[in-house]
């Protein structure tokens, strides 16, 4: 069954591309035809390139990675966020810092000191400040967390990137090609699909569309959350399995399983040998015992004299 249905793409309006004249020759490929000046992309294509990206970016997750969600444009901005929080990945639906992935260190630092500036202030040490020196604060959170919210629980560079609309996050696709990080890409008929790994050929500009499109990759984040989950489960439960057979039944087992050569040929030198005539002297020492009593009266005689 297809991720999506060619219904709900023609629903949203996945279909439409730029005017003939914007186009980019290299999504000649992806184009189906050409209505009142209007390129329309072929929808068959890509039902079955939505597909390969929804596989790869299930596959990432499932595997521990993270899928940053990339999405600067005014229509994109409330779904990337939306749909990434929901899917529990990344996101940046601001304005690309540039070194966000090549500078990774500097804006992990930049991360940190939001999350002391607001650790402060929820201890209450900015309290006793000015009014005016407070709000600048609040201010700079504000900021750093409209630019920064969406990564701030990246821990490590993302293993993917996931981009609406290609052409304008140029900046973003530079610095993940440097450092070898696939991308999958919602690419309208005006864009170089060149640079991305997973072309989706979409229009890129109708809310609806970014909508459909950006729910599917968050779906694949998910169910890769899920099988990563299952994954985990099976090998606690192979490993109780292994546990169980490997050591039931060892308390009987011999001590030449159980110990080395070495360990042996010393416990038996340390162990005396025990002859037929010991064991023989040893049962009729405890047999005299046995039989030895003393009689009342002759201890009541004794004690007497």
């Amino acid at each position: 069954m297809a991720i999506v249905s060619m219904k709900a793409l023609l629903e949203t309006g996945v279909h439409f591309g730029h005017r003939t004249r914007r186009w980019n020759p290299k999504m000649k490929p992806y184009i189906f035809t050409e209505r009142n000046g209007i390129h329309i992309l072929d929808l068959q294509q890509t039902i079955v390139l939505i597909e390969e990206a929804y596989n790869a970016i299930r596959d990432v997750v499932a595997e521990g990675g993270d899928v940053l969600f990339v999405g600067t444009k005014r229509q994109a901005q409330d779904t990337i966020a939306k749909e990434a929080a929901r899917a529990s990945q990344p996101y940046v639906n601001d304005r690309w810092l540039g070194g966000t992935l090549t500078n990774w260190r500097t804006i992990r630092q930049r991360i940190n000191y939001l999350r002391e500036l607001e650790a402060r202030r929820d201890a209450g040490e900015f309290d006793l400040l000015k009014k005016t020196e407070r709000l600048r604060i609040e201010r700079e959170i504000e900021k750093l967390n409209l630019r920064l919210g969406g990564i701030r629980e990246l821990r490590d560079l993302p293993a993917m990137l996931f981009i609406v609309d290609v052409s304008h996050e140029e900046t973003a696709i530079r610095e993940a090609n440097s450092l070898n990080i696939p991308i999958v890409g919602v690419v309208d008929t005006n864009s170089d699909p060149d640079a991305i790994d997973y072309v989706i050929p979409s229009n890129d500009d109708a809310i609806r569309a970014i909508k459909l499109l950006v729910g599917k990759m968050a779906d694949a984040a998910l169910e890769g959350i899920a099988m990563r989950k299952d994954s985990v489960q099976e090998e606690v439960t192979d490993f109780d399995r292994y546990r169980y057979e490997s050591f039931d039944g060892m308390e009987d087992a011999e001590d030449e399983l159980l110990l080395g050569a070495s360990t042996l040929a010393k416990l038996r030198e340390k162990t005396p040998v025990v002859s037929d005539d010991d064991e023989d002297l040893r049962s009729d020492i405890a047999l005299d015992i046995t039989e030895f009593s003393v009689d009342e009266d002759e201890e009541a005689d004794e004690a007497s004299e």
